[in-house]
């Protein structure tokens, strides 16, 4: 029994090793993982302060009361992920306009603070492939009636960056009106896509719009097909050469 315990100390030893480098092992793993949430944060939608509420309806409205707590609050305390989300939605809502001249100077702080203006760009430099996706698209249906166009949600002022096919009057540099919306209520009740009629003048459109999402920012862009109903049964149905 006595010669047994240099086995027993030798295998105690061990198992306090082993035991001693699973702890240090699971320390380093949970410090990383601290460091990673400090460095790049959290998504808005984790904090009380999500400027979205929910009406009696089920859809989403603009908060500009969670927004302001949120604006103050990641002044204070770092997280580079939520605070950027944070102004990619204050930009869509044209926040600037709806912000008391005091809590302007206050955005205006957070958006230098997190660098604001990458988001536009990096958004736009997302949305270049669809860029190039709707271009070829209405090249492929010229003189049809079917208008295509792509719309950057980080700058609603000036939305609309693509148009082939102009049939709606539409600019570009044109704005959007309540478009993001009826997106985001779309997505609640979890519809990919947005179908309606459009009457301009005499004129009958059927429009489809689809979202472009992006991970950290949510619906950063839309793709419009506007189809111009009178056009199709009045010019293309009528001409046997387009047909074919």
């Amino acid at each position: 029994m006595i010669k047994a315990l240099p086995s027993e100390l030798t295998i105690n030893v061990v198992a306090s090793i082993i035991v001693s480098l699973l702890f240090l092992a699971t320390g380093f793993l949970w410090g990383k993982y601290k460091e990673r949430r400090r460095k790049f944060g959290r998504n808005l939608e984790e904090y009380d302060f999500y400027p979205f509420t929910v009406t009696r309806e089920n859809f989403g409205e603009f908060s500009l009361k969670d927004f302001r707590l949120g604006m103050h609050y990641f002044l204070k305390n770092e997280d580079h992920t939520a605070a950027r989300q944070l102004i990619f939605i204050g930009e869509q809502n044209n926040v600037r306009a709806q912000l008391e001249p005091t809590e302007q100077k206050v955005y205006a702080q957070l958006f230098e603070k997190y660098n604001g203006k990458t988001i536009a760009d990096d958004t736009h430099e997302f949305l270049e492939n669809y860029e190039r996706i709707v271009r070829l698209i209405g090249k492929s249906f010229p003189n049809t009636g079917i208008e295509i166009l792509l719309h950057n949600l980080a700058d609603p002022a000036h939305s609309l960056i693509t148009l082939e096919n102009n049939a709606t009057g539409r600019h570009l540099r044109d704005g959007t009106t309540n478009l993001l919306i009826d997106l985001k209520k779309r997505q609640l009740l979890n519809e990919e896509k947005l179908n309606y009629e459009l009457n301009i003048g005499a004129r009958k459109f059927k429009c489809t719009t689809i979202p472009i999402k992006r991970k950290e920012f949510g619906i950063v862009g839309v793709i419009c097909i506007n189809i111009g109903a009178n056009y199709i049964t009045e010019e293309v149905l009528q001409d046997r050469q387009r047909i074919e």
